[in-house]
């Protein structure tokens, strides 16, 4: 981790004790919708019961060696996906929710008012970056 870059920073939340209840309900919520109507690709291993980021790589390289003994050739493409959430547009997955997943009235325009008007900045020792604000 290289110290001196912003980048390897990323913030952390000030939540009260209500609203990280209301995260929790919230993701029991929507993975519950997600498990009934099958949405979650089969290889999707975070936040699933029973899956993990071992059974990831237990997948991965049970994929690899299969590939190895009948003779084909194996390329392994690795992502760091730790801030995508950071990255997204909120439009842009306020769109795949309802296109994608179901996720309509009520619990759209919830999730919806919960990423409106957030903003963050970033403290590093005794200096702080200047406010960035969320991309709805």
């Amino acid at each position: 981790m290289d110290f001196n870059s912003r980048k390897s920073y990323r913030p952390v939340s000030n939540l009260t004790f209500i609203s990280k209840l209301i995260e929790t309900a919230a993701k029991t919520e929507l993975l519950a919708h997600f498990s009934k109507y099958d949405l979650l690709h089969s290889n999707q291993s975070a936040y699933r019961p029973g899956h993990s980021v071992e059974t990831t790589l237990l997948d991965v390289y049970s994929s690899i060696l299969l590939a190895l003994d009948s003779g084909k050739s194996c390329f392994l493409v690795l992502l760091d996906l730790s801030a995508a959430f950071d990255t997204i547009s909120h439009s842009r997955l306020l769109s795949i929710l309802e296109s994608s997943f179901g996720i309509t009235g009520q619990a759209l325009s919830w999730i919806k008012s919960y990423l409106a008007g957030r903003s963050f900045k970033i403290k590093a020792k005794s200096s702080f970056s200047s406010v960035i604000r969320g991309v709805l």
